[in-house]
């Protein structure tokens, strides 16, 4: 169905499906244009980014997998790239089972994306994770954090600090719930700050690293606020670049990105998330306006069985934050009061006048890519809008 081996480097016009409309893969549509392949998208919403925009749009569902494989196999497609969601990544290795370059198969992908499947390994492999505990109420180690073993953008999550059988007991219903299927985890919550990693893979070893801090504003389990560290702590690096290409080398992980999140505690790391596509809300524009690497294009050529693109010659160290703005209860969409200055080197508007917002994260006002004079004034920045002074949304 796919292809193993890409021969067509320098041959344009390749049938590409981007598994995503979503306006957070518009910058994988860009690149994929750019290289100068024929890119066709998939996804059930006519309303999003790339359904208007690309000439070729199929509106399926691309979580029906049996759907999805009888539009390939229909329409000829020589490569798949997953877009920013998990499910595009899992719909992917489903469909492919190793037949396309860059995609994992689907027990592979099992290992990485279902909880509950990742920690086995963990455990297995040593790899620092927090520790699992059992559904009863009165033997827990508090703080406890209770989530669906296959949870995205926070949904599901509840953190309890202290023992409390009602409030428990609504958790794991809750939990159970938002799961697909009705499974969930308990874990050892863990205090400290959140960062993501982003590792370029190539036989399973980094070859090319980033690292994100990360915070929440409107919704405590969705991230909402970032910027890129440059010197982040020497032990940090060590330990998280360890962790991944164990990782990667037990999986046999394909060259490619790998996307991690955890939490450093000031001595430890401790991996709570990861994925094999790039993460939401223009993730990848805050590395490529904060670096200047081609972050994206380097994300796309293992799909289309191409080696990295050889990176910019001197990378750049600039300030800049990303913020999606979005509010924590609902209202109508009014305008958008500034608290402070700031110089925006992005905008991108995701809600309209008048619109209707809903809770964060199922609703976005839009999201800006903030400017600072120096790395101490971003801080400051962050800092800011982290405490929410930045700006109000106005009804």
């Amino acid at each position: 169905m796919g292809k193993t081996l890409c021969s067509r480097m320098d041959r344009f016009m390749a049938k590409v499906l981007l598994v995503d409309t979503n306006f957070a893969s518009a910058p994988i549509f860009s690149v994929l244009r750019r290289l100068g392949h024929d890119v066709h998208v998939i996804g059930s919403n006519p309303n999003d980014c790339l359904a208007k925009s690309a000439k070729s749009f199929w509106n399926i569902d691309y979580s029906d997998t049996e759907a999805l494989s009888d539009l390939v196999e229909k329409e000829s497609f020589e490569y798949l790239v997953p877009g920013c969601t998990d499910r595009s990544y899992k719909s992917c290795s489903i469909i492919s089972q190793g037949s396309f370059p860059g995609i994992e198969t689907s027990d592979i992908e099992q290992e990485i994306h279902n909880k509950e499947r990742f920690r086995s390994t963990a455990v297995k492999l040593n790899l620092p994770i927090p520790k699992t505990q059992s559904a009863t109420c009165k033997n827990l180690d508090y703080p406890i954090i209770i989530k669906p073993v296959d949870s995205y953008s926070g949904k599901g999550i509840t953190i309890l600090k202290r023992p409390n059988q009602q409030r428990f007991e609504a958790a794991l219903e809750l939990a159970k719930n938002t799961s697909a299927t009705n499974e969930y985890i308990i874990e050892k919550f863990i205090e400290g700050g959140l960062y993501s990693h982003n590792a370029f893979l190539k036989n399973q070893k980094t070859i090319k690293n980033f690292f994100v801090k990360e915070d929440s504003t409107a919704n405590s389990f969705v991230v909402d606020t970032s910027r890129v560290i440059f010197n982040p702590p020497s032990e940090m690096q060590r330990q998280i670049i360890h962790a991944v290409e164990k990782l990667a080398q037990h999986l046999k992980l394909r060259d490619g990105l790998l996307h991690s999140q955890f939490i450093w505690d000031g001595n430890n790391i401790y991996l709570i998330d990861r994925k094999r596509a790039i993460a939401g809300d223009l993730y990848s524009r805050l590395i490529e306006l904060s670096t200047g690497y081609p972050f994206v294009e380097n994300y796309v050529r293992p799909f289309l069985g191409m080696p990295y693109e050889v990176a910019v010659s001197e990378e750049s160290n600039i300030p800049i934050m990303r913020h999606t703005v979005s509010v924590s209860n609902g209202q109508n969409f009014g305008h958008i009061s500034y608290k402070k200055d700031l110089f925006l080197e992005n905008w991108v508007a995701l809600s309209s006048v008048g619109d209707q917002l809903k809770p964060s994260p199922d609703s976005r006002v839009g999201i800006l890519f903030a400017k600072a004079k120096s790395q101490t004034d971003l801080i400051s920045l962050y800092e800011a809008t982290i405490r929410r002074e930045l700006y109000e949304v106005i009804e």
